[in-house]
């Protein structure tokens, strides 16, 4: 598949993925539409490694990178499930948008892929400015809604850290067997999860509830992980990250005519230096390569 396809693609389920984690965890709980998703995932992705007459590479370092792959899907996932509940379904994509910051950030320093400048440091500050609008929103809407941002936080932190390690270890793995490895280590911790911490059948699912855990272990967790790790392996971490400026004011807007979510002043503003502060860090990219100061 051609590396600008699989780009846009992403681009276009990440703007949807949003919404459908929000509507997965109505009447049935965040764990059990996370754990569902995950588990429809492995049983699609094992068909598909089957049909493909692909299967898993049993290696020392290709089982450090099924655990590296696990820490987004268990660790990452099951905050965003999480936060879901308590915010609007747009809010989640905005606070990811500080994905490519983030990477860049530690990237600089782990992978030294780029040196810190003036615009970059700027960009960084922005995104400081648009996080704390969010912030403020969340405090209109409770106290839980901070709660929930910070988890958002903490899961973008995994999504970067597994993203670096994952290009660090550089292994020549296909996507497919990549996510199929990192599932059939998280499926167990989130059906032990969900166990523990609840562990009842729901009485009553209702459909749209179904449809979103169905589009998300089908074609989000199956395919979209798949182009994630598919293009981790062509492009650099921060270029990567950046599908994050296009996604979330298209999620921002399904949420807001799908859902009926509120686009309060403070959204838009935060949503606008978050999205002004990747326009900056691109910018600033440009110019290193093309040997600016």
């Amino acid at each position: 598949m051609p590396v600008l396809l699989a780009y846009i693609s992403l681009i276009l389920l990440w703007s949807t993925t949003p919404l459908a984690i929000q509507w997965s965890t109505r009447e049935v709980g965040f764990l059990f539409g996370a754990t569902g998703r995950m588990s429809i995932g492995l049983v699609c992705i094992s068909v598909v490694l089957l049909l493909s007459r692909q299967s898993l590479i049993i290696s020392k370092r290709a089982l450090l990178n099924y655990l590296v792959v696990a820490i987004q899907l268990y660790g990452s996932m099951i905050l965003v499930c999480w936060a879901a509940q308590f915010i609007p379904s747009g809010w989640i994509s905005l606070v990811f948008g500080l994905v490519p910051l983030m990477t860049a950030l530690i990237a600089a320093v782990i992978l030294k892929e780029r040196s810190l400048s003036f615009g970059k440091i700027l960009s960084y500050l922005m995104g400081l400015g648009g996080l704390g609008l969010m912030f403020h929103s969340a405090f209109a809407v409770g106290t839980t809604a901070v709660w929930a941002i910070a988890a958002l936080l903490v899961a973008a932190l995994f999504q970067v850290v597994s993203a670096i390690w994952i290009k660090r270890l550089n292994d020549h793995i296909p996507a497919f067997v990549q996510v199929a490895g990192g599932l059939t280590l998280a499926v167990p911790a989130y059906l032990l999860t969900w166990w523990l911490a609840d562990g009842h059948w729901p009485e009553d699912i209702p459909n749209n509830t179904l449809a979103a855990i169905g589009y998300l272990g089908v074609v989000a967790t199956t395919f979209g992980f798949a182009l994630y790790y598919f293009i981790l392996k062509h492009l650099s971490t921060t270029r990567v990250a950046l599908i994050t400026l296009m996604s979330p004011m298209l999620a921002l807007l399904l949420g807001h005519f799908a859902n009926h979510e509120p686009l309060t002043l403070h959204i838009i503003q935060g949503a606008g230096l978050i999205l002004s502060a990747l326009l900056v860090h691109e910018w600033a990219e440009f110019r290193l390569r093309r040997g600016g100061n």
